[in-house]
């Protein structure tokens, strides 16, 4: 059986008593078995889970964040720059839940602490955009102009739905930009509706099939998207026909993968990080090669 000496859980009480305890109770009996001193945090406010990894996370072997694609964007905010890093385990808490999907880790808490705790690992790669760090997808455009419509009280009541009734409504209103990237083997202008840098897979809980795509291989996918048509969005998932790496456009969509990339963008535009919108272009992009170790599922 695989025992930690140390473990950090966070999790978040923004959901409410009712759901929060239900969730403690179906993941903290599992945990409790495989660890000898096991410290719980319940974190308040914005920000606080990049504080209190930052502060912890070179004295403890395990951090655990219960929480949504957010928390987990704070998390590896206050571990990636640390000088020696403790693992790091995801427990779906959220709406879409993206990059824990990618880990192949079970929407279900209880199933998810258990395969969690079975102790299976993966050094993963780490994107950092400018000062910050993001596991799943930097993007402008499309996906940050629909994270900043998603209706907070749909939500609530809708989950992940939201997600999409807030893209297309996004689609409807999409403006062209124009846009300069300069990457690895790449100098690309133009216009687009939108440029997507991913790490993960997952957006929305939608799997985005970027050929030959792997999370610890060094390189981003790198989608730039040239219109906003309901067209677009169907080759974006019929994206096995495009080839591996290539930065010629194929339709609507242009592909390939790097290490790193500048874009500039006219007029300058917000960028959505992980879903947390917080920054904006110009930026610059660098993958962290096995930056990270996280509990994966089977």
């Amino acid at each position: 059986m695989v025992m930690y000496n140390h473990a950090l859980f966070i999790y978040n009480q923004a959901a409410g008593q009712a759901n929060t305890e239900k969730a403690l109770a179906a993941v903290l009996p599992e945990i409790s078995v495989h660890v000898k001193e096991l410290q719980i945090i319940q974190t308040e406010r914005e920000g606080e889970t990049t504080e209190i990894c930052r502060e912890w996370g070179e004295r403890t072997d395990l951090v655990i964040v219960l929480g949504g694609d957010g928390t987990v964007h704070e998390a590896i905010n206050g571990l990636a720059e640390l000088e020696i890093r403790p693992i790091l385990g995801i427990l779906p808490g959220g709406t879409c839940n993206d990059f824990s999907r990618m880990l192949r880790i079970p929407q279900n808490l209880a199933r998810a602490a258990k395969i969690l705790m079975q102790g299976k690992t993966q050094l993963l790669d780490v994107g950092k955009v400018n000062d910050h760090y993001f596991l799943n997808f930097w993007g402008v455009g499309l996906v940050a102009d629909t994270s900043t419509n998603i209706d907070a009280g749909q939500k609530k009541v809708l989950g992940k739905l939201s997600y999409f009734l807030s893209a297309l409504k996004t689609m409807q209103a999409a403006e062209p930009f124009h846009f300069t990237l300069e990457a690895d083997e790449h100098h690309l202008k133009g216009e687009a509706v939108m440029i997507l840098v991913m790490n993960g897979r997952y957006i929305g809980t939608n799997q985005i099939p970027f050929p030959n795509m792997k999370i610890d291989d060094g390189l981003f996918d790198v989608l730039i998207v040239r219109d906003s048509t309901f067209g677009s969005l169907i080759e974006v998932f019929n994206l096995e026909e495009l080839p591996p790496n290539n930065a010629e456009a194929v339709g609507n969509l242009q592909h390939f993968q790097t290490s790193s990339l500048s874009v500039q963008t006219s007029p300058v535009l917000e960028a959505d990080t992980d879903g947390e919108i917080y920054s904006e272009t110009p930026a610059e992009l660098i993958v962290l090669n096995k930056h990270i170790q996280m509990l994966v599922g089977d």
